[in-house]
């Protein structure tokens, strides 16, 4: 594996770890409610504008995997459409171009 690729997944391992270190406890507290999830991330200002800043990358990184996957036919790299919905955009992003860079068979 090339030193690029090891980069990747260490990316997406430490955009899994670190968010969900965040998530577990506070879903945890909090009845694994993703309705007060949601309530939260608009709860003022700043937080509404990062959860904006992070819904529309994904979108946009949603749109770039679909298309590239449809030209590239590597059907492995769609696992980090639901990577990146399901963890974030700090999994999702690495994830995908980890999948992305392997060697053409």
């Amino acid at each position: 594996m090339s030193p690029l690729r090891m980069i990747y997944l260490g990316l997406a391992v430490v955009g899994t770890v670190l968010p969900m270190a965040h998530f577990l406890p506070w879903l945890a507290a909090n009845g694994w409610s993703l309705v007060a999830l949601k309530d939260t991330w608009f709860a003022h200002s700043g937080v509404e504008g990062l959860a904006w800043d992070l819904t529309i990358a994904a979108v946009a990184l949603t749109v770039w995997i679909v298309a590239e996957t449809r030209v590239r036919r590597n059907w492995l790299a769609l696992w980090a459409i639901p990577a990146t919905f399901c963890i974030g955009v700090s999994c999702g992003l690495p994830l995908y171009l980890f999948l992305r860079t392997r060697p053409v068979e």
